[in-house]
């Protein structure tokens, strides 16, 4: 990184990068409240109306690397803005939407916004932020990541006391309005390659990577209501479709996602890692509810407070969590991050059982800031070092492979629970039985927090006394 960049103030430019995330990070969560509402609003069914999330979170994901590669081919400022507006446009369809067929269209092309702010955040902040400032970047968007998520149920229900479930499509386009002026202002303007032009896109592999997604997010969420095709066909499908994507991208001239990225060591189990704790993290939001409920004997309001403890704590120690990758660098953070989580999760899975609602409570505030840690070392150690045209596609890799583990774990963890339990039907379940499959379940994403451990030793194996953070 030159000078130039070096001395440029950048606390404007993360203030801007951290409002983009903000808002696709409340596209995700504010919708959820509204559910109920609109089941009401439009006659509908819960299955019909949950791909109000759905069609946000499935677009997200299938189009997050090639939003990253359109940032590397026309610009990271570029694209960003781009995608702001995109995000405002879908967000008035959303709110003004005649029937629920149309709100679902709106969320979709919400979503093709969001891949677009949470995949480009990233990259521009390795290309204007000091190297050295690179983890408190990196923790600070995980900071509004995490404030996002916690804050978007809340505001929603705020919206609906005070009117209808219109006004919380009208604030995300106001806050993306802010984004967007922000970015305007802050942002300067970045060179795309000079040689660029739509033959780079590798719209084959795009189209089959889409696919190959979709039909995963599909699997996992349970596949479409009204269409006779089982899980398992779209994990096959899923699959091959995977197979044709490697042998495309290995012929193609200018691929969407370079084998050697992958092959190399640092970036490849980067993915991998990223992968692994998306689903470790998903569980505590897919299993905690049923444990508190059914063992614990929580209501619903205690069970909202008790699980709003990560979001908070997370919130608080993204910022924290960078600034300690800057001062110990990567390598030591990741260590230390991926340990806590191991004894977090063994905590989770046994605290509870014996010191109740005050057990949980404990375990979370461990555990939250121990993925913090992880993620700002991890992003900061796959982006250090990446070349400018390449920065995108890494951004959109870690956010697709955060995706990946986070849908993999509300279907994985939640299924390995209900094995354990021996019943689909928690209700009825003995409360022994509750608790005890709750912490084989964490004992489970323990021992998978401890081989992603084993990965962070792998991926710095013959790198003594070197760090990803050379400072």
């Amino acid at each position: 990184m030159n000078n130039t960049v070096q001395a440029r103030p950048f606390i404007p430019i993360l203030i801007a990068l951290a409002a983009t995330t903000l808002t696709a990070s409340l596209g995700i969560s504010v919708a959820s409240v509204l559910l109920p509402t609109l089941t009401r609003s439009f006659s509908a069914t819960v299955s019909d109306v949950q791909w109000v999330v759905l069609a946000y979170l499935m677009t997200v994901t299938i189009t997050i690397v090639s939003a990253g590669r359109l940032g590397d081919l026309f610009g990271h400022r570029r694209v960003l803005l781009c995608g702001l507006v995109l995000f405002i446009a879908a967000s008035v369809l959303s709110a003004v939407a005649p029937t629920l067929n149309v709100l679902v269209a709106g969320r979709a092309l919400q979503g093709l916004g969001g891949a677009i702010l949470i995949a480009l955040p990233m990259s521009i902040a390795r290309d204007l932020v000091p190297t050295e400032k690179l983890g408190t970047a990196m923790g600070l968007l995980g900071t509004t990541s995490a404030v996002g998520t916690a804050l978007g149920p809340s505001l929603g229900g705020v919206l609906l006391t005070w009117g209808d479930w219109r006004m919380a499509f009208w604030l995300l386009a106001a806050f993306a309005g802010v984004a967007l002026v922000l970015s305007v202002t802050v942002i300067t303007r970045g060179s795309a390659r000079a040689d660029t032009s739509f033959r780079d896109l590798d719209l084959p592999g795009t189209l089959v990577l889409v696919i190959a997604l979709a039909a995963y997010a599909l699997a996992t969420s349970g596949g479409v209501s009204g269409i006779p095709v089982s899980s398992g066909v779209l994990i096959f499908a899923a699959l091959i479709a995977t197979a044709l994507f490697v042998i495309i991208e290995t012929r193609a001239t200018s691929p969407l996602v370079p084998m050697g990225l992958l092959q190399d060591r640092t970036a490849g189990i980067g993915f991998a890692m990223n992968f692994a704790i998306g689903t470790v993290m998903m569980s505590t939001l897919v299993i905690g509810p049923f444990f508190l409920a059914f063992s614990l004997g929580l209501n619903e309001a205690l069970i909202g407070l008790t699980m709003a403890v990560g979001p908070v704590v997370a919130a608080l120690s993204g910022v924290p969590a960078g600034r300690l990758t800057d001062r110990l660098g990567a390598r030591r953070v990741m260590v230390i991050g991926l340990t806590q989580t191991v004894l977090g999760l063994l905590c989770l899975a046994f605290l509870p059982r014996y010191f109740g609602v005050g057990g949980y409570v404990a375990a979370l505030i461990a555990l939250t800031p121990a993925f913090q840690l992880f993620l700002a070392a991890n992003n900061t150690a796959v982006l250090v070092d990446a070349a400018p045209e390449q920065r995108g596609r890494l951004s959109g890799l870690l956010g697709l492979s955060r995706n990946l583990g986070l849908m993999t774990g509300a279907s994985a963890m939640s299924t390995l629970f209900v094995t354990i339990l021996g019943t689909g039907d928690t209700a009825q379940a003995p409360v022994a039985d509750v608790a005890y499959a709750f912490s084989m379940t964490f004992t489970a994403a323990a021992v998978l927090a401890l081989i992603t451990l084993g990965l962070a030793f792998y991926s710095y194996a013959g790198r003594s006394g070197k760090d990803c953070n050379p400072v």
